[in-house]
């Protein structure tokens, strides 16, 4: 039974989400930004971002934003709530701890959720938990709905500034919180995502450079699919 193997430690190999070519300008071991990606409960958007962009060779964390981790239950009445921090194996073999569990939550495609969290890191994490001088050390943070934007650019508007007050980038790339349309948008944001990686590698200054490549992105991005995008420059 999976839910024995996580148990008993097993390590799962990283999901082999396509990560997409590159430009030849941006190939490194490690890249320039460093990028966060965020959703509510860090465990479907930010998570499918996360593997397609660290996959691809960014600099990669993700985070939540929601006072817990709010997975769909055997009815909109039940949803199966953990705390934060509560790690993606206790998640799985919570919901699959009996045939009968096992089998809905297979069916409802959460169990596969946690099975991919557990193989990228240990536990979602909140964005408002993560300390200032740990934040501050994102170049770009995606968030995945207008509501999580807000309450990114809220908290970092409200953080005390950092020693060095250095410029972080905000943009929502807007998406139903559903694993179809959240692998949809790890491939948009990925292409985002390199398009700014190659500009700072460039040595460009993505404060004077970053709402102009975010607004042809998104002209460019219109004549293929329906695509909302808010940008905002915050510094802390």
């Amino acid at each position: 039974m999976v839910a024995a193997s996580l148990a008993a430690g097993a390590r799962l190999p990283r999901p082999s989400t396509p990560p997409g070519i590159p430009p030849e300008s941006a190939r490194r071991k490690t890249s320039t930004l460093s990028f966060g990606v965020v959703c509510s409960s860090n465990i479907n958007r930010s998570m499918e971002a996360h593997v397609v962009l660290g996959n691809a060779g960014l600099n990669i964390e993700s985070y939540g934003t929601g006072t817990q981790v709010r997975l769909p239950g055997k009815s909109a009445m039940e949803p199966r709530i953990f705390k934060f921090g509560t790690p993606y194996e206790e998640m799985y073999n919570s919901m699959s701890a009996t045939p009968e569990d096992e089998a809905f939550f297979v069916h409802n495609g959460v169990l596969q959720l946690c099975r991919r969290g557990a193989a990228v890191k240990v536990a979602p994490q909140r964005w408002q938990d993560m300390t200032s001088e740990f934040v501050s050390t994102h170049d770009v943070v995606i968030a995945f709905e207008e509501r999580i934007f807000d309450a990114v650019v809220e908290d970092l508007q409200t953080r005390e500034p950092t020693e060095n007050f250095e410029p972080i980038h905000v943009i929502c790339l807007d998406t139903k919180d559903n694993p179809h349309e959240a692998r949809l948008q790890g491939r948009v944001a990925l292409e985002l995502c390199w398009l700014l990686e190659k500009s700072a590698s460039r040595g460009e200054d993505l404060v004077l450079e970053a709402a102009a490549i975010v607004d042809a992105f998104q002209n460019e991005r219109m004549t293929h699919t329906q695509i909302h995008v808010l940008y905002q420059l915050c510094y802390l």
